[in-house]
């Protein structure tokens, strides 16, 4: 039995390292921003549990939530007031800072601020916005998916790869199952690592229920700790988490919050990392099953 490879670092500004061996980091933060009062103390409470747990840590929350299911979801304050919290969260706390990118004309403002740009699952094979993220030589996080297998983000890799740009994560977050369901298949995360980018587990939209709930998603927030105990234990570099410190409470205008059902609870979050740290040591030492070739199969 060989041991597994390891991806290639990527290095986020704020001393975060992701893969190539560094300690497992956590991506999380509320779905989308609510105003910058909220993105402040929640950075700064996250920052605290993570640093309580020594686990390097970057702030997401998203400026604008561009495929809500209704017209009348709430989809956050928008770019130009988006990009000016997250930029008041990085100097306030000093962490590095993630958002959605959605098209072309968002790259260019939206690297001024963030530290790594994200390419959400339903735009993950849009190759002119693929392009225009790798050409900013950020780090880039594209979620697959819920439609591709796993072995198709080797095309997305290839793609950012083009620009220069070798910093490049990638996350799974689920592959529909049939109607408003999603199933995870944890091969995905080996067969992911195989492109040489360190893997990334969403393990809150992993648990959505999208469009479940008719005008908007659901979700299943109860299994969120059992899958990312699963995908630490199968082996990822980073966790991803939408997190909120009261997930069902509602907009001040009465709409429901983006993503709540998944999402969270920020009080669960230090006995999480607290199991998860235990996983991580229990496996440190042990040697991985061998490589898995890109078509999903043992490497021969």
């Amino acid at each position: 039995m060989t041991a597994e490879p390891r991806s290639r670092p990527v290095q986020v500004q704020g001393g975060v390292v992701i893969g190539g061996g560094a300690p497992l980091a956590l991506i999380g933060g509320p779905c989308a921003i609510e105003d910058e009062r909220h993105a402040l103390m929640m950075a700064e409470r996250l920052r605290r549990v993570t640093g309580d747990a020594k686990v390097p840590f970057i702030y997401k929350s998203s400026y604008d939530k561009a495929n809500r299911s209704s017209v009348h979801s709430y989809r956050g304050p928008g770019l130009k007031e988006g990009l000016r919290i997250l930029g008041r969260v990085k100097e306030a706390t000093g962490l590095p800072v993630l958002s959605d990118v959605h098209d072309v004309s968002e790259v260019g403002p939206a690297a001024e601020v963030l530290d790594v740009l994200q390419v959400p699952a339903f735009l993950c094979r849009q190759t002119d916005l693929l392009l225009a993220c790798g050409g900013t030589r950020k780090p880039v996080n594209v979620k697959k998916g819920q439609f591709l297998a796993p072995r198709d983000m080797g095309n997305v890799v290839e793609k950012i790869r083009s620009t220069g740009n070798e910093d490049i994560l990638l996350t799974e977050r689920g592959a529909s199952f049939g109607y408003n369901n999603l199933v995870v298949d944890f091969r995905g995360l080996p067969i992911m690592r195989g492109f040489g980018c360190p893997v990334v587990f969403d393990a809150t939209h992993s648990v959505q229920l999208p469009g479940g709930a008719g005008d908007r998603s659901g979700g299943e927030r109860q299994y969120v700790q059992a899958l990312a105990r699963a995908a630490v234990a199968v082996g990822v570099d980073a966790l991803f988490m939408e997190i909120h410190e009261d997930p069902d409470r509602t907009m001040p205008d009465g709409r429901p919050r983006s993503d709540g059902p998944n999402m969270l609870r920020l009080d669960d979050l230090p006995r999480l990392l607290e199991e998860i740290g235990s996983i991580v040591s229990g496996l440190a030492g042990v040697s991985r099953p061998a490589n898995v070739s890109k078509r999903g199969g043992p490497a021969r």
